[in-house]
């Protein structure tokens, strides 16, 4: 959710740059392009991605627009780069319901990438991406519906816990925390030392839901949660279960001052940002943060401290205490784009392209392979946790629906705020599939 994925009503606009990508046919009204016609007029690609702040990724991404602008001169590609809260909940949404999409755009599968299949506004990638697909193995299958290809991804990792080192050493904590109690002990721990224990970006809603996701993987079994995916089924027990969960934890105080209006991954106040600066210890997020963080710092680097370790085990619940929370970013062509931007997107996930990607420390590539150009010490020890884990779960909101997701989201942050319920979350969640 991607990017985890997500902010409020923040957005950044790159300065639009003109570049020019893999080939074209001509004009504006691409949907009357056929793939004879590549590279021989000259064609504009929007590209929409979540590289908001200023930082490696979001260089990175323009030196593959240039890169590609070298070797087809003939397309032009404007950037705009929009934080992905704003841009999954309302640019994407809001443009594809217009009818003028940008062309190539964040994605995150699931089902909200059915839900705008089912809507007729994505590219079928099938036939023209089977080489990429083979090369990133089974995490393809999230950007795919009813087995064709709507997307591909370009990174994918579980989601944990950074924590600061150096934090828990003054705190007298030797080692990571593998069970709930023993987070909640670490929690009291750092309290004690006057040390904020966890930041939590309540502001901007997802950061906090994600704690009941990853409660929910530990109470539900895989069949419930596949359920709830496929049939929009709530009835299971667990599902209330995971917000006693949230309740519980939220009474033992672990979260900074104001984390209601605290943002995610804007500032050096957001969550991110008083981990990065010292002024937190924990901080649950997705592989991204590191990434984040650096850009958050006042010289700009990843702080030397930061470690990861999963979310804990949760003594006595019924779910497989293996399974991890995981998702990534992927990109996506609107059903109207030129065949350009299927070649461009299969430039994006090319081996060099990925490899290039890896150092940039905000996430971790999907093609087979790139994973060794990865330079974060914390990166590798989350790409090694990713290919261990038994199975993975996708984020929840990106797996149930937009719809679910962003009733869902509301419901879990009334728990933060002491002004909702377990069950209330559960009812949201029925009614938003009712709709």
């Amino acid at each position: 959710m991607i990017m985890r994925r997500r902010s409020g009503a923040i957005l950044a606009l790159v300065a639009t740059v003109a570049l020019v990508a893999s080939g074209c046919s001509s004009g504006d009204d691409s949907s009357s392009q056929s793939t004879g016609d590549l590279y021989k007029h000259p064609v504009t690609l929007t590209w929409w991605h979540n590289a908001n702040q200023p930082g490696p990724l979001r260089d990175y991404w323009q030196k593959v627009a240039n890169d590609f602008h070298a070797l087809h001169p003939s397309v032009t590609i404007k950037i705009s780069a929009i934080e992905t809260n704003d841009l999954q909940h309302n640019r994407i949404p809001a443009a594809l319901l217009s009818g003028n999409p940008p062309d190539l755009f964040e994605a995150w599968g699931g089902g909200e990438m059915a839900d705008q299949v089912k809507s007729d506004y994505l590219k079928d990638l099938t036939a023209d991406t089977k080489t990429e697909v083979a090369s990133m193995g089974p995490v393809s299958k999230i950007w795919a519906v009813d087995g064709k290809q709507y997307g591909l991804p370009w990174d994918f990792g579980i989601e944990g816990i950074w924590y600061n080192k150096d934090l828990f050493t003054q705190a007298g904590i030797s080692s990571p925390p593998t069970t709930l109690d023993e987070l909640t002990s670490d929690v009291a721990q750092l309290k004690a030392k006057n040390i904020t224990p966890i930041a939590v970006g309540a502001g901007d809603k997802w950061p906090a839901a994600h704690w009941w996701y990853n409660f929910a993987v530990r109470e539900c079994s895989a069949a419930t949660l596949a359920n709830a995916s496929t049939k929009q089924s709530f009835d299971d027990p667990c599902f209330a279960k995971a917000g006693q969960d949230v309740q519980s934890f939220v009474g033992t105080n672990p979260f900074q001052p104001n984390f209601l209006a605290t943002s995610g991954q804007v500032g050096a106040t957001s969550s991110a940002g008083l981990v990065a600066n010292g002024k937190a210890a924990m901080e649950l997020m997705g592989a991204w943060d590191g990434g984040v963080m650096q850009t958050l710092t006042p010289d700009q680097k990843e702080p030397t401290f930061l470690g990861w370790f999963p979310f804990p085990s949760v003594p006595g619940a019924q779910g497989d205490q293996g399974t991890q929370m995981g998702g990534g970013d992927g990109f996506s062509c609107s059903k109207k784009a030129p065949p350009e931007c299927v070649e461009f997107l299969k430039y994006i996930v090319s081996p060099e392209v990925q490899k290039g990607f890896a150092p940039t420390g905000a996430g971790i590539p999907t093609v087979k392979g790139a994973e060794t150009g990865l330079a974060d010490p914390v990166l590798q020890i989350i790409a090694k946790a990713t290919q261990q884990a038994p199975s993975v779960q996708l984020w929840l909101d990106t797996a149930f629906g937009s719809n679910e997701g962003t009733a869902m989201n509301d419901a879990i942050v009334a728990i933060f705020a002491h002004k909702g319920t377990p069950q209330g979350v559960v009812e949201a969640l029925k009614k938003a599939s009712a709709r």
